[in-house]
């Protein structure tokens, strides 16, 4: 049986798009329940300023409050060196960096331009290293640009080319609009084969227009092993209009375990952190297995309270 490790990256990219304000405590109660179903790389939050995303205002508060897991790996984004002083005074156990492949969307979310954003990321991972944390790196809009359209994958071969030199030991490919087909995907990663090992390589699909699961399949055929999701499918981009929900977790585990591939996540107790979501936010998430769930779900907390 295949194993694929999946990157829960709802506390961060999901409820950073959110307009309900989550306290610490309700965001550490997720956490804990993310954890009782197995998920063992969580991103909890962004070390950004609190003027940008004040949905992770509490990134500090947040990390401390954790449980201490040998087990779980917990990961923030940090924008920049300043950021990443912050991060650093709590037990966050790597962090990630970030960029787009395409120019405009990088100026409207990073204010600057690709170029002029290496040497803050690279000041921020060569940091970093020098006190023993690993990094991660993110690209968005590798698939489509809301402002330029199609990118070239040459853009983001490039701009990955740059982060494996800084020492970035994983690259997250983002769908960040949702614009990607599966033989659209295919066709970058065997393109982007030709210079950045596909174990480097990890999938980030939003799910805008139904593809996600269809394109993270595929990108397993290519050999990624690594894929983000969020519970419930949360998620989105604050500068990218229109950009939907990150695939689903609940949605790639049951596909994924279904197909004989190993997730080491519980499914039901995942739906569980679910369906608390949906309460705590006020809202239906878009997640089709937990919506499958969800009397199960709601028996059981009943049960607890």
């Amino acid at each position: 049986m295949r194993e694929v490790t999946l990157v829960e990256v709802g506390l961060r990219d999901g409820l950073q798009n959110e307009s309900r304000i989550l306290s610490t405590a309700d965001k550490k109660q997720l956490a804990e329940r993310l954890i009782a179903a197995g998920v063992k790389e969580l991103e909890i939050t962004s070390f950004v300023h609190p003027r940008w995303i004040p949905q992770l205002s509490d990134a500090a508060e947040l990390a401390r409050s954790l449980p201490d897991r040998s087990d779980v790996r917990y990961r923030a984004l940090v924008p920049n060196r300043k950021g990443l002083e912050r991060a650093l005074e709590t037990p966050v156990d790597e962090f990630a960096v970030f960029l787009s492949a395409s120019e405009t969307h990088n100026r409207k979310n990073i204010n600057k331009g690709i170029r002029e954003t290496f040497p803050v990321l690279e000041e921020v991972v060569r940091a970093a290293l020098a006190r023993g944390k690993r990094v991660r790196g993110y690209v968005s809009t590798v698939f489509g640009c809301p402002y330029e359209g199609e990118v070239p994958v040459a853009n983001t071969a490039e701009i990955c080319e740059g982060l494996l030199k800084m020492g970035v030991y994983e690259i997250s490919l983002g769908d960040t609009i949702g614009v990607a087909t599966p033989r659209q995907v295919k066709e970058k990663l065997k393109a982007l084969a030709g210079t950045i090992p596909v174990e480097r390589l990890a999938g980030h699909f939003h799910d805008t227009r139904g593809t996600a699961l269809a394109n993270a399949y595929v990108s397993l055929e290519m050999g990624i092993t690594t894929l983000d999701s969020a519970f419930g499918g949360l998620g989105g981009c604050p500068y990218a209009p229109g950009a939907a929900g990150n695939v689903a977790t609940e949605d790639l585990v049951y596909m994924l375990e279904q197909e004989g591939i190993r997730t080491g996540i519980d499914l039901e107790a995942l739906c569980e952190a679910g369906w608390l979501a949906e309460k705590l936010l006020g809202q239906r998430l878009p997640s089709k297995v937990l919506q499958s769930m969800a009397a199960h779900c709601q028996a059981k907390e009943g049960n607890r309270e």
